[in-house]
């Protein structure tokens, strides 16, 4: 009986000191990336001042609204006749159509790029 006690705490023990001796050699892992999503949908609002656009999207009772903070650095770009050419966020407009993709834990989230791809009176230009 004492043997198989002896034993027991043996195999027990082992495994925690052959942990507690060993060195960590791994670096740390890296932080995760920041969550990276895309949206097309139609310009709520602008706040041009305060860098900040809200994005419409979906059907019926699916509505998504996505709220996007957008720095001075962000390109911005406009589809209209097939060439894609830079503009500002002040000319964006309310009812554009657009396809921004966005990153971040919580709303506003940071846009990286935002291209208007036509408005609600016009249509949307087919080209992906």
């Amino acid at each position: 009986m004492r043997t198989i006690t002896s034993l027991s705490v043996a195999l027990f023990i082992a495994p925690l000191t052959a942990a507690a001796a060993q060195q960590p050699t791994a670096a740390p892992p890296a932080p995760p990336a920041a969550p990276h999503d895309t949206v097309r949908g139609a310009i709520r609002s602008i706040d041009a001042q305060a860098g900040l656009v809200e994005v419409s999207s979906g059907v019926g009772y699916a509505l998504r609204v996505v709220q996007l903070r957008v720095p001075a650095g962000v390109p911005i770009t406009n589809r209209d006749g097939g060439q894609a050419e830079s503009i500002k966020i002040g000319e964006l407009r309310l009812g554009d159509v657009v396809r921004a993709s966005f990153g971040g834990q919580t709303a506003p989230f940071l846009a990286y790029t935002i291209e208007r791809v036509g408005s609600m009176e016009t249509g949307v230009s087919s080209r992906p």
